[in-house]
C-alpha cells in the first residue's frame, strides 16, 4: 500500500466534514443537558397531592377491621393448664404464672376460682374478668379431690345419666355415651350429621387416637358450632385416651408430622429452629414458627413434651 492510497482513507469532502461537526455538536449538547439536569432536579409542584377522603375512609375501615381480627378472643379453658403465653394473654404477671406452675409441679390442682386466686394471688379485678371462662372437670362440682394418677376429665365410665331438660319441676334424663366410642352410624342420629360428617368425625378421632378435650370436635372440617353443641348434648368424653407424647427436642420432622395439627413443612421448620437454637425450652417458642397453628397451641401441648 503506497502513501497516496493511505492518505485517501483520511480525506473527507465538505459534506462529510459537516456531518462529523454536527454529530460532535449533538453529543456535546446532550452531555451539557445531562449534567445540568442532574445538578438542578425538577422542583416539586406545591399542593400536588390531594387526599381522597372517601378512599381514605375505606382504608381506615379496613385497618380497623384488621385490628379487630387481631384482638385476642378468650374461650373456656381449664386454669390448671395455663401456659406462659396463655397467662400473658389473659393479663397474669410472670410471678402469678410461676406460682401456678410451682403448685402444679407438685401434682396438685385448683378446683375453683377461689383456689386459683389463693394459689396465684391474682387481683380481684383480674379474677372477675377471667373466672367466667374457667372450665373445671365435672367431678369438681361434686366435691371429689383430684389426686395423683386420676383422670382430669373425671371417673372413667362408658355412659351416665344427666338431666338434659327441665319441664316444670321435673327433669327429663337421657343417657350420655362416650364420644370416643360412638360409631359413625350412631352419630347420624344427631341432626345436622349425615354420612359424610359422621365418617369424618370418626376418621379424625382415629387419627388423634381419641378425643382428649371436647374442643377438638370444632376442628372437624365442616362441623358447625350448632351441630357440635347438639352432639355434646348426647356424647361426652367419659374415658380419656392414653397419649404417647412426642419429645419435641428429639423427634424428627416425620414424627412431628404424625400429629394431625402439624404439617410436615411446619415440622421441618420446628426441627430447623431446634437445631439452630440448641433445643426448645418452652412451647411458647413455637408461636414464632412460620405457619404454626398458634390458635391450637393449648391442644398441641397435650401431645408434646420438652
Amino acid at each position: 500500500m503506497n502513501r497516496n492510497s493511505l492518505k485517501s482513507h483520511f480525506r473527507f469532502n465538505k459534506q462529510e466534514r459537516s456531518g462529523i461537526f454536527f454529530l460532535l455538536l449533538f453529543i456535546v449538547v446532550f452531555q451539557i443537558l445531562y449534567f445540568v439536569g442532574k445538578s438542578y432536579p425538577a422542583l416539586e409542584k406545591d399542593n400536588s397531592f390531594v387526599v381522597d377522603e372517601e378512599y381514605q375512609a375505606k382504608l381506615d375501615e379496613l385497618k380497623d377491621n384488621i385490628r379487630k381480627k387481631d384482638t385476642f378472643l378468650l374461650y373456656p379453658f381449664n386454669p390448671n393448664y395455663i401456659s406462659d403465653y396463655k397467662g400473658y394473654t389473659v393479663g397474669m404477671s410472670t410471678a402469678e404464672i410461676d406460682r401456678l406452675h410451682a403448685f402444679r409441679a407438685k401434682n396438685q390442682y385448683v378446683n375453683s376460682s377461689k383456689e386459683f386466686q389463693n394459689v396465684t394471688l391474682v387481683s380481684d379485678s383480674l379474677l372477675q374478668i377471667i373466672s367466667p371462662y374457667f372450665k373445671f372437670p365435672e367431678w369438681t362440682n361434686k366435691g371429689n379431690s383430684h389426686s395423683k394418677g386420676s383422670n382430669e376429665l373425671g371417673p372413667s365410665s362408658t355412659s351416665k345419666t344427666v338431666p338434659i331438660q327441665n319441664i316444670g319441676n321435673s327433669a327429663v334424663y337421657s343417657e350420655v355415651n362416650d364420644l370416643n366410642k360412638v360409631t359413625a352410624e350412631e352419630l347420624k342420629s344427631i341432626k345436622g350429621i349425615g354420612d359424610v360428617l359422621s365418617r369424618r368425625i370418626v376418621k379424625f378421632r382415629d387419627m388423634l387416637g381419641g378425643f382428649v378435650v371436647e374442643k377438638q370436635l370444632s376442628h372437624v372440617y365442616g362441623l358447625e358450632s350448632e351441630v357440635v353443641a347438639r352432639l355434646l348434648g348426647r356424647y361426652k368424653i367419659l374415658e380419656s385416651p392414653s397419649i404417647s407424647k412426642i419429645n419435641i427436642n428429639q423427634a424428627s420432622p416425620y414424627d412431628l408430622a404424625k400429629l394431625v395439627y402439624i404439617k410436615y413443612a411446619v415440622a421441618a421448620r420446628i426441627v430447623a429452629y431446634r437445631e439452630k437454637n440448641g433445643g426448645i425450652n418452652s412451647f411458647d417458642e413455637l408461636l414464632g414458627i412460620e405457619d404454626f397453628p398458634t390458635e391450637k397451641l393449648d391442644i398441641i401441648e397435650l401431645y408434646l413434651q420438652l
